[in-house]
């Protein structure tokens, strides 16, 4: 397992599915779209719209498209919470 990038701050997080672990399943608040206190991946930087993610449960580092913004160009994407 990777370690956490040290660059990582609890302060600067997102809720987005890990796509290694995918952690939430199951997860009540999770399914109902909420903002989960256990559940969360930490937002290491954007670019435009594409964040660069890492997963405190198992480490996975990954980049995911919000959507939202300045267009970023191609990106690996992961699944957004439910």
């Amino acid at each position: 397992m990777l370690p956490i990038d040290p660059s990582a701050d609890i302060g600067r997080r997102a809720w987005v599915a890990c796509p290694a672990c995918e952690d939430h399943r199951g997860c009540g608040t999770c399914e109902a779209g909420r903002n989960c206190a256990d559940h969360w991946r930490y937002l290491l930087s954007n670019t435009g719209r594409l964040l660069h993610l890492q997963c405190p449960n198992c480490a996975h580092l990954w980049s995911w498209d919000s959507g939202f913004g300045a267009q970023a160009g191609p990106s690996h994407h992961g699944p957004p919470l439910p």
